[in-house]
């Protein structure tokens, strides 16, 4: 029960700085995307299916909060929740270059699949600028952002009690 609060809390929060801070600290209108590190967290941490259901949660918030059709960003983010959960079962995860890696893979999966989405919906638009102006360098953004935000949620989670201690010479 805790576990699942502070899961709650952590996504919550996440995703209310997704929509209000982070433009803060936009790059030429570039943000990372905090949500998709979350469902990357969970999913290494706890499974695919911690990793999904971080997804649905954060995308719906997405989803609310932007200007785009509900479900785009939950459909993606399952997806990605998902496959991490499925490929770090057969991967080695404990070191920071696998994990930022991971999340690298994961911003750019999420972006073709959103930029897909949104081509199939409106076949008008360029998805090719889309992809070269935003898409490669939100993943950029976003995996140069993983290690901090890991390292919080770990410490967060450390302090709570639900993590466990890390083995000497581990990174979170």
């Amino acid at each position: 029960m805790r576990k699942n609060a502070l899961w709650l809390i952590l996504v919550v929060i996440a995703a209310l700085i997704q929509t209000t801070w982070l433009k803060a600290i936009a790059i030429r209108g570039v943000e990372p995307n905090l949500i998709l590190v979350l469902v990357v967290y969970f999913a290494i941490a706890s499974g695919e299916e911690r990793g999904m259901f971080t997804g649905v949660l954060g995308g719906a918030f997405q989803d609310v909060s932007g200007a785009s059709i509900l479900g785009h960003h939950v459909v993606c983010l399952v997806l990605v929740g998902y496959g991490v959960g499925r490929l770090t079962t057969r991967l080695i995860t404990e070191h920071p270059a696998v994990k930022v890696a991971v999340v690298f893979t994961a911003a750019l999966t999420n972006g073709l699949l959103y930029t897909f989405i949104e081509y199939v919906q409106s076949p008008g638009s360029n998805p090719i600028s889309k992809i070269l102006a935003g898409v490669i360098h939100a993943t950029f953004y976003t995996a140069l952002l993983s290690p901090v935000v890991f390292l919080l949620v770990y410490l967060v989670e450390q302090r709570l009690g639900r993590a466990k201690p890390k083995p000497r010479g581990a990174t979170p």
